[in-house]
């Protein structure tokens, strides 16, 4: 779930792996500032302290130092007391030790090392919100809902994030054995995955059937709205478009202002997330600008459980403000801001302060987006068919005189012809895309 964050800068956390529900920054620009780094001042009206429970916090520190089996650090203890406090509130609020904050800093940058998956606690166990594109975890087969039980020789089971994470990490090239449940499974999976550098491409691109443009976002990172432009404009560079399909599936979030930068990109006007909080300063509006990079051509945006946070952002403002067909399955359902408070010596505090809203007022949180139509993923195996005697086949026919440039076609859309045959759903947005733009010509009779 990389959901959105304010860290006084956004992130993603990801140490070896990628944590659940943020996006973080290693430093913030003007714009992710008045964004994500709003300065959560104290509230006006402070509450008494309760009294009796000081006490008992008191009195159990003290007779876990006397009593306890072996001596207990007393900052230790009170390290334990500050997560416990935090993890009790949320799956996304938490305390980060030096280690912890120092990664979260840089992981946005799109290099770091690991396994590339971005996970969440559930039940007691790690949850895989997606795998990275490109990344060891992807290709040893790890999926979005996978439920990591243990590391190794490890149970998960009555640990907290930060230690399952503290284990995925390890050394360059060295493997960890991740035993998954998975839906669908009789028996639990060990699957190996090789600990790497990750890079992460947050933006990826490609023509399908010539003229439709494909824009795959993996991530958001702090560059990725600009990245996601340029995209577009090479693809136009490349042919007439006649549509793009937008693929967040497996895209856990990342940073807030590239979802807005995203969005922007397909909208000429409107609003596109707003934020709301207890606090004044965590009540934010987003809206597009008049630059609209795509022309207003037809888009698809797809999306599965997988997404999360940031892609739901922008899967829902262009839903809301009827600007793409959403199709898919329901996404992750993260709508929660997170704000990164940094500490003192080298600490930070990770705090939920707002909920997030599409433009039509829908919170995400728990809920998720909803597809306009809904396609699950699906292996479609050909029926075969006899085979008839066609005009080519008969002796003497005519040449057709653009024979030539038929054959050389048909070799260079082989890859692109596997590529649609191994992805269901990308095969369904490719036609309904292609319906799209035929009406939108005026090609098909209107009634």
């Amino acid at each position: 779930m990389m959901g959105h964050i304010k860290f006084i800068a956004p992130v993603l956390l990801s140490l070896s792996v990628a944590w659940s529900g943020t996006a973080y920054t290693a430093e913030p620009t003007k714009a992710e500032q008045s964004e994500s780094a709003v300065q959560v001042p104290s509230p006006p009206k402070v509450q008494p302290l309760p009294l009796e429970e000081l006490r008992t916090f008191t009195e159990i520190f003290d007779r876990v130092k006397t009593a306890y089996v072996e001596p207990v650090d007393d900052s230790e203890l009170l390290e334990n007391a500050i997560k416990g406090m935090l993890s009790g509130l949320d799956p996304h609020s938490n305390y980060l030790d030096p280690r912890a904050f120092k990664d979260l800093r840089v992981s946005t940058s799109g290099e770091f090392g690991g396994l590339g998956i971005e996970v969440g606690m559930e039940d007691g166990f790690v949850r895989v919100v997606a795998p990275i594109d490109d990344t060891p975890a992807q290709r040893a087969g790890i999926q979005a809902g996978d439920v990591i039980i243990k590391l190794d020789t490890h149970s998960v089971q009555g640990m907290d994030l930060n230690d399952a994470v503290n284990l995925m990490r390890g050394k360059i090239g060295t493997d960890i054995v991740l035993t998954v449940v998975r839906e669908g499974e009789s028996q639990p999976l060990e699957i190996t995955v090789t600990r790497a550098i990750i890079k992460v491409t947050s933006v990826k691109k490609r023509l399908i059937d010539e003229q439709y443009g494909y824009l795959r976002v993996s991530q958001f990172q702090v560059d990725s709205g600009k990245d996601l432009t340029d995209a577009i404009n090479a693809l136009k560079d490349k042919t007439e478009l006649k549509g793009f399909i937008l693929d967040l599936r497996n895209n856990p979030g990342g940073v807030l202002q590239a979802a807005v930068e995203i969005s922007d990109a397909f909208l000429d006007d409107g609003l596109i997330v707003y934020t709301k909080g207890r606090l004044k300063q965590a009540e934010l509006r987003y809206s597009a600008t008049a630059n609209d990079p795509s022309d207003g051509l037809p888009v698809v945006v797809l999306i599965n459980g997988g997404s999360a946070s940031a892609s739901e952002i922008v899967a829902g403002a262009l839903q809301d403000q009827k600007r793409a067909v959403v199709m898919g399955t329901r996404s992750f359902g993260k709508g929660s801001v997170q704000t990164v408070l940094p500490l003192t010596n080298e600490r930070a505090l990770k705090l939920t302060t707002a909920r997030y809203f599409t433009p039509s007022g829908r919170s995400i949180q728990a809920e998720g987006i909803i597809p306009d139509i809904i396609v699950e993923p699906s292996k479609v195996t050909k029926v075969a068919v006899r085979q008839t005697v066609k005009e080519a086949d008969l002796q003497g026919h005519l040449s057709n005189g653009s024979q030539k440039a038929a054959e050389e076609a048909k070799v260079s859309n082989e890859a692109e012809s596997k590529l649609l045959a191994t992805d269901y759903q990308l095969n369904e947005a490719l036609n309904l895309l292609k319906g799209i733009s035929i009406y939108q010509r005026g090609e098909l009779p209107r009634t």
